[in-house]
């Protein structure tokens, strides 16, 4: 039988960084995957800033922008509580797909997490559906 080397990673159990001391700076990994999004969005920046204003209730401007995205601001990354509101803006869910990432999940979005349900419910059924089978024949019924 053929070995596939393309869907491997489908059935991979996700893992969470390991936990060393020093090992969770994330601060240019996050500037990075900001400047990505910010070059991958279809929006310039002052209009992604008046986007996530408008969405956050708070200012955001495109110097904001900028030194969320540089790696040589290491003091200055994007708060976690404007992550929603960029990624809204920017069409994407780069930031959130990471975290779950990092944290040894994996992120289902839209019709993904809706087939997830549908498999996770269609097991439920099949395993209930053994076991009714199983309990009857205990009790001398048959079907």
């Amino acid at each position: 039988m053929a070995r596939d080397l393309l869907t491997g990673d489908l059935f991979a159990v996700p893992r969470p960084a390991q936990a060393l001391a020093g090992s969770h700076d994330f601060r240019p990994v996050v500037a990075g995957l900001v400047g990505q999004a910010l070059h991958a969005a279809v929006s310039d920046r002052h209009e992604i800033a008046a986007s996530m204003s408008r969405l956050a209730g708070r200012d955001v401007s495109k110097y904001m922008l900028d030194a969320y995205s540089s790696g040589a601001r290491e003091e200055f990354n994007l708060p976690l509580w404007l992550v929603p509101a960029f990624e809204a803006s920017c069409q994407t869910h780069a930031l959130t797909a990471w975290l779950v990432d990092v944290r040894g999940g994996r992120m289902l979005i839209g019709r993904e997490a809706l087939n997830a349900e549908l498999g996770r419910l269609e097991q439920l059924r099949e395993h209930a559906a053994k076991r009714i089978r199983e309990v009857k024949k205990q009790m001398g019924e048959t079907e």
